[in-house]
């Protein structure tokens, strides 16, 4: 039974897997060229990505609610048609509601820049950036919920393929647009932003194209009676993607106050920062996609009401996301000055300072990739059974109470700087993973207690 399981959690999650990692591979890749492009830029593009990535993940986090209301849905019946159409409708129109107020905000990033101290040089240089990248928040958005579509089908291997082809199209457009080519002018951030949006618009309108014309997924007219407004799905949907976005925001926020007290150091600490916090990225992808396999099979045992199978599925997720992140610690621990120099080359003495940092950055965050794949996996977990109120509060807790406030007075208080700042992220994600886990425990404990009276 356990063996069925992690098989089964293993082939629903390695698309998945693939998938995010794919994603992130696009702002990695755009991440590479600034770095060529400068400290600055790259220092630049940093402040305005981190700003843009808060907003991204709130919407985000809203509109996944749709993964566990699909999961629930097809496991009571799997041609529960209407029901899925509804959920992925009022999905859609929810990423619209959400992005309208974050387009305004994203607009006037450089008074939100400048009202957090950040140096007017490199606000003026990540004003440009935002001003493109912002629009592909909506097509983004639009993409994951067709996405979560697939996955609660159980069939990501489509988005997998479609997210391969959003790296090449962001690859040669980005390069094309950022650094000029075939008569057209080196746009430097303004062209990378560009091609962000475009891939983001590519992507989902080759999401569209596939749910509107392949079977099995054909079958749903995912797009019928797109006009029709129900307020009591969108309450629901909202109910729980609220929680969702907020604890999203609160983990995202962690990382964006790093990001601004990095820049009250200096550009170097910001730009070190910004090599460390795309690797470490690169490997939360697993157990994100692992947190998204438990919110899946969970919400589908649930819905079925097989309460020993939905505690099994959570574990296994656990089990297989926890463990691949022992292994990218021990990578960062042993390798951290390799990894950097994927980003940026010591060939100056300002880059051999960015590339020193950002490998003692890197020791740094292999001391929490086992806590951070523990949260991630234990809340996609909750959500399979609509539990998303407790982590959020547990969030703000772990992050807010204890990790910002931690590392600010560490980097500033105690003069640790930038190392102070890391071990306020160690503290929090510690915190959150160790609650997060305890709260699971014992939902499992009543699930089983409950399929034993039965």
């Amino acid at each position: 039974m356990w063996f069925k399981e992690i098989r089964a959690s293993i082939k629903l999650g390695y698309p998945l897997i693939l998938t995010n990692l794919a994603q992130i591979a696009i702002l990695t890749t755009n991440t590479i060229y600034f770095g060529q492009l400068g400290k600055a830029e790259l220092a630049a593009a940093s402040l305005a990505a981190s700003l843009y990535q808060v907003t991204m993940i709130f919407s985000l986090g809203l509109v996944s609610a749709t993964v566990p209301m699909l999961a629930n849905a097809l496991g009571q019946r799997r041609s529960n048609i209407r029901q899925v159409r509804r959920i992925l409708r009022h999905g859609l129109l929810s990423a619209v509601l959400i992005v309208l107020p974050f387009w305004v905000l994203l607009w006037h990033a450089d008074s939100v820049l400048l009202s957090l101290g950040q140096q007017p040089d490199t606000v003026q240089r990540a004003l440009p950036y935002m001003h493109t990248l912002q629009w592909g928040l909506l097509p983004y958005l639009w993409y994951i919920v067709l996405r979560s579509f697939l996955a609660a089908l159980e069939r990501p291997l489509w988005t997998f393929l479609i997210a391969c082809l959003g790296i090449l199209f962001n690859a040669l457009l980005g390069r094309l647009l950022i650094f000029g080519a075939w008569g057209i002018p080196a746009l430097g951030l303004t062209g990378g932003g560009l091609s962000a949006t475009l891939t983001s618009t590519f992507m989902f309108i080759g999401m569209a194209i596939l749910v509107h014309t392949k079977q099995p997924f054909r079958r749903y007219h995912c797009f019928g009676n797109w006009w029709r407004f129900e307020w009591p799905m969108l309450r629901q949907l909202w109910l729980l993607g609220v929680p969702i976005a907020i604890t999203f925001a609160l983990e995202t926020l962690v990382f964006y106050a790093g990001v601004i007290m990095m820049g009250l150091i200096s550009d170097t600490a910001l730009a070190a920062h910004a090599i460390a916090m795309q690797i470490c990225a690169v490997t939360y992808m697993i157990p994100l996609g692992f947190s998204q396999v438990a919110t899946i099979r969970v919400g589908l045992s649930y819905g079925r009401m097989k309460l020993k199978a939905a505690v099994q599925s959570g574990w296994v997720s656990y089990a297989l996301g926890v463990g691949f992140m022992g292994l990218a610690a021990v990578i960062m621990w042993l390798f951290p000055e390799q990894l950097a120099t994927l980003f940026i080359r010591g060939d100056s003495p300002e880059n051999l300072a960015v590339l020193h940092l950002a490998a003692h950055f890197l020791i740094l965050a292999a001391l929490f990739q086992i806590a951070d794949g523990a949260q991630a996996v234990a809340a996609g977990m909750l959500r399979g059974l609509y539990d998303t109120r407790t982590p959020m509060v547990l969030a703000l807790i772990g992050y807010w109470v204890l990790g910002v406030p931690i590392g600010a007075f560490l980097a500033f208080g105690l003069q640790l700087q930038g190392t102070g700042v890391w071990l306020g992220f160690i503290i929090g994600l510690s915190v959150v993973a160790l609650l997060l886990t305890i709260r699971w425990h014992r939902f499992g404990v009543r699930l089983i207690a409950r399929a034993h009276a039965h």
